[in-house]
């Protein structure tokens, strides 16, 4: 992460906490395949990547009274299972129950 962007992000949202969280959601959203909304330089990291969005004033954020969770995007390949993991230690082929010996 390129310190001149984060001076130049905390000036447009000052607060930390929110900085942190906006920008952690949108390097995920980025790490899912989301394309940028600006303009990416050879060596941008996503982190960069998502704050220069919000410096150009493409990101931005939304405060509510209520806690609202973010969709899970189900990961290619992962067609039966939603979060990657397998359904059972049963079902492990290295499982004490699963070996023939």
């Amino acid at each position: 992460m390129q310190a001149h962007l984060l001076d130049q992000a905390l000036l447009i949202l000052p607060c930390q906490g929110y900085l942190v969280n906006v920008i952690s959601r949108r390097v995920r959203q980025l790490s899912n395949g989301h394309r940028p909304m600006v303009l990416v330089d050879f060596g941008m990291g996503l982190a960069d990547i998502a704050l220069t969005e919000l410096i150009a004033g493409k990101l931005s954020y939304e405060r509510t009274d209520k806690f609202v969770p973010e969709p899970i995007v189900a990961r290619r390949g992962s067609e039966n299972q939603t979060d990657g993991a397998r359904s059972s230690p049963s079902t492990w082929p290295d499982s004490p129950r699963t070996r023939s010996e």
